[in-house]
């Protein structure tokens, strides 16, 4: 597989991922949000932003030029999960803590495949 099909098709899956994530959140809803400690305002927010999240990652993968903010923007969200998850703002529960570690895995390591497969997609032209 080309360097530019890889990068490709983890951006796909990755928006697939992400997708069926926001899905579940906003389906779970309130039961989701007791369950893992997050205040029950804040489901539809992030399920609304993990389907946008999603979106732009599938545009993202049929691209022509493939954007480089797509690990940034990966990179973001898991810091951003893992300074949610330890500062306290959310009263997580024990489910919570593993919901929002769970997910700071996943984008974290999209964010490394992505910027390694386009560090090598870039050496190849």
């Amino acid at each position: 597989m080309s360097q530019q099909r890889a990068l490709r098709a983890s951006l796909r899956v990755d928006g697939v991922g992400t997708g069926i994530f926001g899905v579940s959140v906003l389906v779970g809803g309130q039961g989701l949000a007791g369950a893992i400690g997050v205040p029950g305002s804040w489901i539809v927010p992030i399920g609304a932003a993990m389907l946008g999240g999603a979106v732009l990652l599938l545009v993202f993968s049929g691209h022509p030029v493939l954007p480089s903010i797509a690990a940034t923007v990966n990179a973001v969200a898991g810091i951003a999960m893992v300074g949610l998850t330890v500062s306290g703002i959310l009263p997580l529960t024990g489910l919570g803590v593993a919901f929002m570690l769970a997910g700071a895995v996943w984008v974290a390591s999209f964010a490394v495949l992505v910027l390694v497969l386009l560090r090598r997609t870039e050496g190849v032209r």
